[in-house]
């Protein structure tokens, strides 16, 4: 069996570190402690030891591995360095990248912490066998942030079948004022469509009625929720994919529990609405001149649209993040607020959009959609984008 690692393409992984100035890529995990080795490595996020790969310039792969955990590297055909000792693990280090300037999943200054994933103990370890160590940053882009043609079309089924539950779900909901429906019944009734759709969820979706809304990473608690009445904004964030492991689809829809929108309501809506066109525009336009296309334009684009409208204060996130195997995952973030991500998008990348206001103590609205760049250039899921509230009149 041909393992992921071995499947990259070393023509490209090589011009990529003559581009970054490393000798190699180092791959270290630890109990899972870095998504990108354990997208790579055999074995998963499963290892109970320190499991390093280093990949060359060009040359065969050399793994150093645990002995009681060799198992996973069956049929591989680079060198497998064992070790059990800690003392046969600095050797082997020391032999394979002693002198050499080694790739890893860091980020100076811890910058972007979705890409810091190396503990500073084996960062110094590192050091002290006489390894330079640098940022793969454009290494993981490349490989392991990157969706197959298999994984963006799985995207996009779930993308669709998200859309469809969240509009019955917000369908139903906004005519359910009496006081019976609370946050964790509607979580409940979304949770059931998405299973009853062949979905596969890790954490369960946020429905935040009026002021709750305004807690982005609200959690509705059964007997501790709010109720929903008349007049109110009602916030669903739901992300599923076709199966474990699959690449996610990840959206926030709107709704209010009334027929007529109240004006504040309904500029803070348009505002996130077209923020949200805005950072797409933004990146299709740097798309279609060719060249760089930083995650930081989305955040700017959106970013800007929200504070002319005098509502900055109350966007307090970036605006997308990257979406690989992870719902949240490697790649580039829409990001220049809670980090300056200078990473470049790339082909057969994907992340989210998602703008939002919250005003505290009145209500919350969020718009979440997700693009990759396919080969024709940036595509948008779901296919048709939320363009109006869900009113008890729609």
């Amino acid at each position: 069996m041909t393992l992921m690692l071995e499947r990259l393409d070393r023509d490209r992984l090589a011009a990529g570190l003559v581009a970054s100035g490393a000798d190699g890529w180092l791959l270290f995990d630890f109990h899972g402690c870095n998504p990108v080795a354990a997208r790579l490595l055999p074995g998963g996020n499963l290892t109970t030891r320190r499991t390093f790969a280093w990949i060359p310039r060009e040359g065969p792969i050399t793994a150093i591995v645990h002995r009681i955990e060799m198992q996973p590297f069956a049929g591989f055909s680079g060198r497998i360095i064992p070790y059990s000792r800690h003392q046969e693990l600095h050797a082997a280090l020391t032999e394979v990248v002693g002198g050499k300037v080694a790739a890893m999943e860091i980020s100076a200054g811890d910058a972007v912490p979705y890409l810091d994933r190396i503990p500073w103990g084996v960062v110094d370890l590192l050091h002290s066998l006489g390894a330079t160590v640098v940022s793969s940053a454009d290494l993981v882009t490349h490989f392991a942030a990157t969706w197959t043609a298999e994984e963006t079309a799985e995207h996009a089924q779930a993308a669709e079948l998200l859309r469809g539950i969240a509009l019955e779900a917000l369908g139903r909901a906004v005519h359910r004022t009496d006081g019976t429906l609370t946050e964790s019944a509607m979580q409940g009734e979304v949770v059931a469509a998405m299973r009853a759709a062949g979905l596969f969820l890790t954490t369960l979706p946020i429905v935040g009625f009026g002021p709750n809304g305004a807690n982005p990473h609200y959690e509705p608690i059964a007997g501790h929720d709010r109720t929903l009445g008349p007049d109110e904004v009602i916030l669903l964030d739901l992300w599923g994919g076709m199966r474990e492991g699959a690449v996610f689809a990840d959206q926030t829809w709107m709704g209010f529990s009334g027929t007529v929108v109240p004006d504040r309501v309904q500029r803070v809506w348009e505002t996130v609405r077209d923020a949200r066109d805005a950072a797409v525009a933004a990146l299709r336009e740097r798309v279609a001149a060719g060249g760089e296309v930083p995650g930081y334009v989305g955040d700017r684009a959106a970013r800007a649209h929200i504070e002319a409208a005098g509502f900055g204060e109350w966007f307090v996130h970036r605006t997308g993040h990257s979406i690989d195997r992870d719902l949240h995952g490697s790649g580039p973030h829409l990001d220049d607020y809670e980090t300056h991500d200078t990473r470049s998008l790339l082909p057969g990348t994907g992340c989210s959009v998602e703008p939002g206001i919250y005003l505290t103590g009145e209500f919350g609205v969020r718009s979440e959609i997700n693009l990759y760049w396919g080969p024709d250039g940036i595509v948008v899921t779901p296919t048709e984008p939320q363009r109006e509230l869900v009113t008890a009149t729609t």
